[in-house]
């Protein structure tokens, strides 16, 4: 048995959604079990819907149009979805009525995204000879704590999963992103929901094989928008995905993987627009390249923090008053350097002037408080790092030859990634001198370890 989970950009047109037909019924003989996110942006519309309800609007025709078109060019029954329209219908006219809009409410409002995508692509699949059944996560046992917005599976919900879904007859097409908490109320899973979706019920199912179908041929060297050269990588480990997911590559979110390492069972990331094209195999054990890593990633608009604190006497204390003060407004960071009396951390995102200056306020108790602005953050990630005296001097003396200035440098207790900053307007000219750097020269070949 396998999963196979596609993901909005692959199935935003009823032309998309024919081909990812085709993609499930060329491997029903390893009786899939199919996950869908919301067809192309529907999430980021229902979100806007919901915020304009607010405002006294009862706009849901936008949502009703889209879904109603898909079905016409998927010739299917026009009343697929009429239940579901009345229903959004009601939840949308309610916001509007009480003008309130609770994480709760929008977890509701959000799901019907993934409840209308499984309807029209089980009864597009049944509809051309592949009966199918459309499968609510939440009512087969994807139990939640009542984290709405970012909720976290509970334990010991695999058995009851597994048991749902092979009691059913024909394909089970199943929502993603979507979870039941203990009070019995929907619950979203989150950034990259629906991987996380499909990762946990493949760990049910214990599969052979859990399959990302997106619009991008798996995961790249580098940034094929910043470098030209950059080439698909065939396979990778489960921690080089996370290190590479953690520091801004798109393709996977490390807790999507967690189910998966946890049963070993290998992910692939496929491009549904080409399913011939093998994508990359994610495993538990790491295979060598014969190069000094695998891809280099990086995270752009990112903000410095620096605090001079000459009051503290102790370093220690100054980091733990300031990342006190950061989790008590919700912020992170990614990396972080000491000196005798300061201290400097890069966060983790994109922050607002605004958000950036209530960090400085919660801040300035402590000492002087400046920020950098238009930094990104380079990541240059694979297990044929570790180990290598010379990788670090290869790095930066290309940094230096292109006459590029790198700061905040760090590299993992693990040795798989070395982390630095640059300025944004430097990030072409970093990522391809370093991705030249990655195909000129070659260390250890062919071995494997895990």
């Amino acid at each position: 048995m396998i999963v196979m989970k596609f993901g909005g950009s692959s199935i935003g047109t009823a032309e998309k959604i024919e081909r990812c037909i085709n993609i499930i019924a060329d491997q029903k003989s390893k009786n899939p079990a199919v996950i869908v996110s919301a067809h192309g942006k529907t999430t980021n519309g229902l979100i806007s819907m919901a915020e304009s309800a607010l405002e006294g609007n009862n706009e849901t025709n936008s949502f009703i149009d889209f879904h109603n078109q898909l079905i016409a060019d998927l010739k299917l029954d026009k009343q697929l979805l009429t239940t579901l329209y009345l229903e959004l219908n009601e939840i949308i006219h309610g916001v509007k009525l009480v003008k309130e809009l609770t994480y709760r409410t929008m977890d509701y409002i959000c799901s019907f995204g993934e409840r209308a995508s499984s309807a029209i692509i089980a009864a597009a699949l049944s509809a051309r000879g592949y009966p199918a059944v459309q499968v609510n996560s939440y009512d087969i046992g994807l139990l939640t704590d009542n984290h709405h917005g970012s909720a976290h599976p509970l334990s010991d919900i695999d058995e009851g999963i597994a048991k749902n879904i092979l009691s059913l007859t024909g394909i089970p097409v199943i929502t993603g992103f979507l979870g039941r908490s203990n009070e019995g109320k929907i619950t979203t899973l989150g950034r990259s929901g629906s991987d996380f979706s499909a990762s946990i019920i493949g760990a049910a199912l214990n599969v052979e094989e859990i399959q990302i179908w997106t619009d991008v041929d798996g995961v790249m060297t580098a940034d094929p928008s910043v470098c030209s050269e950059a080439a698909n990588l065939p396979v990778m480990s489960f921690q080089e995905a996370s290190e590479l997911a953690f520091y801004g590559a798109e393709v996977l979110h490390p807790a999507t993987l967690m189910p998966a390492v946890q049963k070993k069972i290998p992910i692939k990331v496929l491009n549904s627009a080409k399913p011939q094209e093998k994508g990359t195999l994610i495993l538990t054990t790491s295979q060598l390249s014969d190069r000094i890593a695998k891809s280099i990633v990086y995270k752009e608009n990112l903000s410095l923090i620096n605090i001079v604190a000459p009051q503290f006497r102790s370093t220690a204390q100054l980091l733990n008053t300031a990342l006190t003060k950061l989790i008590e407004l919700h912020k992170d960071i990614h990396i972080a350097a000491t000196s005798e009396s300061s201290i400097s951390f890069v966060l983790d995102k994109p922050y607002t002037d605004e958000q950036l200056e209530q960090i400085v306020q919660e801040c300035s108790a402590l000492g002087t408080v400046s920020i950098k602005k238009n930094k990104c953050l380079v990541c240059v990630v694979g297990e044929e790092l570790k180990g290598n005296p010379n990788v670090l001097g290869l790095i930066f003396n290309k940094l230096k030859e292109m006459q590029i200035k790198a700061t905040m440098v760090s590299q993992s207790a693990s040795e798989i990634n070395v982390a630095f900053l640059i300025e944004n307007d430097e990030i072409k000219r970093t990522v391809s001198a370093l991705h030249s750097l990655l195909t000129e020269l070659s260390t250890r070949k062919g071995s494997v370890h895990s």
